[in-house]
């Protein structure tokens, strides 16, 4: 029988790592909808948007040591800034733990403290299942003109998603970005996903490779989704 991590673990991975996370053993029950309602009262109005800077092309690349830039961001979240917003959702990606535990914290620190500058605070997916479903570390391959999301990567891969092996590292990826940064008022919350799917389904979805899909068709293909 083949075996999967499905989605609804993927975010059952993502809750009990935060509640096991040291930085989080204080963790309370859940919050009543009074308790909710209360805290986003207090809250001023956000407006915002998804964030990658321009130089990347997708999460991995946002994030890696060899293509990391602090100098774009802070220019463009300062563009953003100037017309009125105050929050930005920012993906995270499993394998940038898996690559460099310590260099992914120390980045994530830098883009916080970008953030802070321009007043926004700062909303942080964990998974995403959207696009490419074999990501790699390493180089990623230039944007194909034309189509939307050219070079975006599922987090995690199909590969890791059918493999039940995987679920100890992906919960450490949980564990030590949300335990290293949980109480840390610069982020607004955590997204334990967008889009999540099944292997089946996260490896059928088109993406930018596909031979079958021209450029105009893949770029209708995701603007429809």
């Amino acid at each position: 029988m083949r075996s999967w991590i499905r989605p609804t673990a993927l975010s059952a991975i993502a809750a009990c790592a935060l509640l096991g996370s040291s930085a989080v053993a204080e963790a309370r029950e859940r919050w009543t909808s009074a308790e909710a309602a209360g805290w986003y009262a207090r809250q001023p109005w956000m407006v915002g948007a998804n964030y990658i800077p321009a130089s990347a092309i997708n999460q991995l690349e946002m994030w890696q040591a060899e293509t990391f830039d602090p100098h774009r961001i802070d220019t463009e979240l300062g563009w953003a800034e100037a017309i009125g917003m105050n929050a930005m959702r920012v993906f995270l990606h499993d394998l940038l733990w898996q690559q460099d535990p310590v260099g992914f914290k120390a980045r994530i620190e830098e883009f916080l403290k970008l953030a802070s500058r321009h007043h926004m605070r700062v909303l942080l997916v964990l998974f995403d299942s959207c696009w490419e479903p074999e990501p790699r570390l390493g180089p990623q391959h230039p944007p194909i003109p034309g189509v939307h999301n050219s070079g975006w990567v599922q987090s995690p891969g199909v590969t890791a998603l059918k493999d039940r092996a995987q679920e100890a590292r992906l919960e450490a990826y949980v564990e030590g970005v949300v335990g290293a940064f949980a109480k840390d008022p610069r982020i607004i919350g955590w997204m334990s996903g967008t889009s999540l799917r099944t292997p089946r389904t996260a490896s059928s979805a088109c993406t930018s490779s596909c031979p079958k899909c021209s450029p105009g068709r893949a770029a209708r293909i995701r603007l429809s989704r």
